[in-house]
């Protein structure tokens, strides 16, 4: 990462710091949720397995969702309110300022994360996972959070306004509840069964599960692994376009 970068990225910290909603939304928001699923309704549900085993590779996806708004609204807030014509009169490198926004989008889903399975590990989580499937485990949470950061980028840049750059991330937080993220999909009604089935969360949520549980199916992290990359591709390649066009 080049120096431009590294003054983006503590820019970017800086401001969500200091945002109380965003730090509640991305870090705070997925553990009240494992509370109320795992130790208020956890017993609605029949999963084969210990509830909290099950849902926290969910949460966990979920957690990097819940973070995507203030992502969202952070990157139309620099371009709408002429932050971005600034940095190009400073000579900023235009890249360095998305990638900003991505790399602090991924370092605090990666809090969000260690916070979320230290309340799993409390509410008796057991992870039967290598040391080698915990870096799967690391490798993949990585890959989708970088995935979803730079297609949040792309929305915030095409939104009009913070407004509605921010409920343009909201599908994405919604999505994970159609998903094998709270119940198997096979438990599902007709028609939502195949959605969650071929969703693209479904097969990272299951790659995690897997790897959490020591037995990692390839077939998952394949699509898993397709799922993401394609996600980020384009959403790298529509945030470049959209901001070279507006800045």
């Amino acid at each position: 990462m080049n120096s431009h970068s590294m003054v983006m990225l503590r820019r970017d910290f800086k401001h969500l710091t200091r945002n109380p909603t965003s730090v509640f939304n991305a870090v705070l928001m997925p553990i009240v949720l494992m509370l109320m699923f795992v130790y208020m309704l956890g017993d609605a549900f029949s999963v084969g397995v210990d509830y909290v085993d099950y849902a926290t590779p969910g949460l966990m996806l979920m957690a990097v969702c819940y973070g995507l708004g203030g992502t969202a609204t952070a990157v139309n807030a620099d371009m709408t309110k002429g932050v971005i014509n600034r940095f190009k009169v400073m000579d900023v490198s235009r890249g360095a300022v998305l990638t900003g926004h991505v790399v602090t989008s991924v370092l605090t889903n990666l809090i969000a994360i260690a916070a979320l399975v230290g309340v799993a590990f409390l509410l008796g989580f057991d992870a039967s996972a290598s040391a080698l499937d915990w870096l799967g485990v690391a490798g993949m949470v990585v890959l989708l959070a970088t995935a979803a950061g730079w297609f949040t980028v792309a929305l915030g840049l095409s939104a009009k306004s913070p407004e509605t750059a921010g409920m343009a991330a909201v599908p994405l937080v919604l999505l994970p509840f159609f998903s094998s993220a709270i119940v198997p999909a096979d438990k599902m009604g007709p028609g939502l069964r195949e959605f969650a089935e071929y969703q693209p969360f479904t097969p990272i949520i299951e790659t995690l599960r897997g790897l959490l549980n020591g037995a990692p199916s390839s077939g998952d992290a394949i699509a898993a692994v397709a799922w993401c990359v394609g996600i980020g591709l384009v959403g790298y390649v529509w945030a470049r376009s959209t901001f070279s066009k507006r800045a």
